[in-house]
């Protein structure tokens, strides 16, 4: 039997990546491969990051995901 599916761990699964994208280096490669490598980079950090933000919860067998993408005030 596999276990229960936890929401929760997921999205600090999902906080550890973005992580590793920050801490990754660049491997030794040149020109416009290099810019490839760095947007793809971007992307998953920023996607790694989103869902690590994320609220889940799991009701009756529909994964929530709850991202607030609203710009933070300084109220």
């Amino acid at each position: 039997m596999s276990p229960a599916f936890d929401p929760t761990e997921m999205v600090l699964r999902f906080r550890e990546r973005a992580e590793a994208v920050k801490r990754r280096g660049l491997p030794p490669i040149e020109g416009p491969e290099r810019q490839r490598f760095v947007e793809a980079a971007r992307l998953d950090f920023q996607d790694f990051a989103m869902l690590g933000d994320a609220v889940a919860s799991l009701e009756d067998g529909i994964l929530r995901l709850e991202i607030d993408l609203r710009p933070k005030t300084d109220a």
